[in-house]
């Protein structure tokens, strides 16, 4: 069971949302939230892009056809995915949920735990380094394009272009302005990874306070049935359990090697809550984000119990050898 154990940041997250719950923030406080959660959103891709080593990104992409099958499975295979989710009978999941999960489908592979994964599992770390961090870059601009493109067709609740260049200005801008930055920052960042690890998990969990708080507080919770979320759940697991055998099944075809079916398995099925929670809150600004990103808080938990066996298995099975 230890192995199962919840990571401290999804209990933060947790947390958060469970005080939107019991104190919501109304009135002048729901303002000061928002104008306090869009600066600190500012900061937090500020800090990626202060954090980001484009010079080690650029000397992994030697190997190419690995890249490109992760991206692939990143903003083609699992789009396709929330086109087919968003045409699921209207009795099935509500317009919120529906709309929450095709945008899990749409967020770009996590960091830490993918790289992390692969290296418990004894796979080829610098190849998920690099698609890893390429799938975060690239993720700031596909992901709400594909957003646009896919999403209109929710159950009425639209995202316009203009949700767009607000994603532009609120998350892309500033990590162009981090990656300016480096030549001042990098070597504090260095320095402090830790503590501003921590830091970014603090302003993730204000964005869930301020996007479950709105949820609470407007009563859009009434709206949600249990069967629905039980519905979501199920769905989120058998997402994850197809993607996890598509992914390894095919990069055997490929002819990979075992080394390379690793990093693709774990970088092609993984969705970062991290970029994903403060993406929403920006890009499904005046709806229930906190009902909308639900589907991504469960399919993380569920990815990284699922990852933390596979990756233990495959670590002992090489072992063996």
């Amino acid at each position: 069971m230890r192995k199962l154990k919840v990571d401290t940041f999804l209990l933060l997250i947790l947390g958060a949302a469970v005080l939107a719950m019991l104190v919501p923030a109304t009135g002048q406080a729901a303002g000061a939230v928002n104008v306090v959660t869009k600066i600190a959103i500012f900061g937090l891709f500020f800090g990626y892009g202060a954090r980001l080593s484009l010079a080690e990104a650029w000397a992994g992409l030697r190997h190419w056809r690995l890249h490109l099958l992760i991206l692939s499975i990143t903003f083609v295979l699992f789009p396709l995915i929330a086109v087919g989710v968003l045409v699921l009978p209207d009795g099935l999941l509500g317009p919120s949920l529906a709309l929450g999960f095709a945008y899990l489908c749409l967020v770009p592979s996590t960091v830490q735990s993918s790289i992390t994964f692969t290296s418990i599992a004894g796979g080829n770390v610098a190849g998920a380094m690099v698609s890893a961090t390429a799938s975060n870059l690239l993720g700031v601009v596909i992901t709400p394009l594909l957003a646009v493109l896919i999403l209109p067709t929710a159950g009425g609740m639209s995202i316009s272009l203009d949700s767009f260049v607000a994603v532009l200005l609120q998350l892309l801008l500033p990590f162009i302005l981090g990656q300016l930055s480096r030549p001042f920052t990098a070597s504090f960042m260095d320095r402090n990874g830790k503590r501003v690890k921590q830091l970014d998990q603090f302003v993730i969990a204000l964005v869930v306070y301020g996007a479950f708080s709105d949820f609470f507080a407007t009563g859009a919770w009434r709206s949600v049935t249990i069967r629905e979320l039980l519905v979501m759940s199920v769905l989120c697991l058998i997402l994850l359990a197809a993607m996890l055998w598509f992914t390894w099944w095919l990069s055997g075809v490929l002819r990979f090697n075992r080394q390379d079916r690793i990093a693709i398995m774990f970088c092609g099925t993984k969705k970062s809550l991290a970029t994903g929670v403060p993406m929403a809150s920006v890009l499904f600004a005046g709806q229930a984000v906190g009902l909308i990103v639900l589907p991504l808080m469960v399919f993380h938990q569920a990815q990284l119990m699922a990852c933390t066996v596979i990756a233990q298995r495959l670590a002992s099975t090489a072992d063996s050898r």
